[in-house]
């Protein structure tokens, strides 16, 4: 075991698991959201799961209380502690490599301000079964605000060859929804935990580019957490890092084309600009992407 990480509390009494859930938990997470979107998963219609939680640092006492107190209620959940602050791949990646030898077959991710709605690892579970082919499975979601009221909603495309199509532009897999099989981690792949941000954007290109297949739901099985910041500028590594991202998708999926060129400058020069654009050109995305899927 990574000496960073600890077992800090574990109760289950399987030594199979069809399903892990995966939640990463830092000190900047509001304890009321936190206990929603435990809640979210412990009250799922499909139960035979484990809810691995990583503690990624330094949490306050409120927060940890509310934890554990879930843990004590549920022996399905397993409580992970770092000693530092790692990052969201780093405790992904260990989550993964944890519970690689319950043979689960699903990896679902969770994170700590969103809302799963009860149906939802039922309803991906259901569809993989159907759908041997697909290994990486996304939906769609309803965004709320810090107050729970519904704000917007995004459904992303539901083909492979439109998600693939589109990666040179977007991120087309809503990372907080998306179940993998495990059979990709595997095979060796996993988060690039040198990355501080786009992790899920590296890693859907890379997996695409091996030939893997995903697929989105239509359905908005999850309630995404969008703040009074969502807007602001964002920094200028996490801007970078989004470009970089999409030339790689240029390059590893064969489409360097003029058009995804100036696509991916232009966002990255409105990643620059004041909220306020950054909201127009949010809400136009969103308009266009819908009309990309209709078609």
């Amino acid at each position: 075991m990574t000496p960073n990480f600890s077992i800090k509390h574990s109760n289950y009494r399987v030594h199979e698991i069809p399903a892990i859930v995966a939640m990463a938990v830092y000190e900047k997470d509001c304890a009321d959201w936190v206990d929603q979107a435990i809640g979210s998963i412990r009250q799922q219609s499909y139960s035979d799961f484990l809810y691995v939680i990583v503690i990624d640092g330094h949490i306050s006492p409120e927060l940890l209380a509310v934890i554990m107190q879930h843990a004590e209620d549920d022996e399905r959940l397993v409580i992970i502690e770092g000693s530092a602050n790692r990052g969201l791949a780093t405790c992904m990646n260990f989550a993964i490599d944890w519970s690689l030898s319950l043979k689960p077959q699903y990896f679902f991710r969770m994170d700590a301000d969103d809302i799963s709605e009860f149906n939802r690892l039922e309803k991906q579970i259901t569809y993989l079964t159907k759908h041997a082919h697909v290994a990486i499975l996304g939906t769609g979601l309803i965004e709320i605000n810090e107050q729970n009221n519904q704000v917007g909603s995004r459904v992303m495309p539901q083909t492979n060859r439109q998600i693939t199509r589109l990666l040179p532009r977007r991120c087309t897999i809503n990372h907080p929804t998306v179940c993998i099989r495990y059979k990709v981690f595997t095979d060796g792949y996993r988060y690039d935990d040198a990355l501080q941000n786009t992790q899920d954007y590296f890693l859907w290109i890379e997996l695409a580019a091996a030939g893997y297949i995903f697929c989105n739901l239509k359905d908005k099985l999850l309630r995404f957490r969008r703040v009074n910041d969502f807007y602001k500028r964002r920094g200028l590594i996490k801007s970078l890092n989004e470009f970089r991202a999409r030339f790689r998708a240029m390059r590893w999926l064969k489409r360097l084309t003029p058009y995804n060129l100036f696509y991916a400058c232009m966002v990255l020069g409105l990643r620059m600009m004041p909220s306020g654009v950054v909201k127009m050109a949010y809400k136009l995305d969103r308009h266009l992407l819908e009309k990309i899927i209709k078609h």
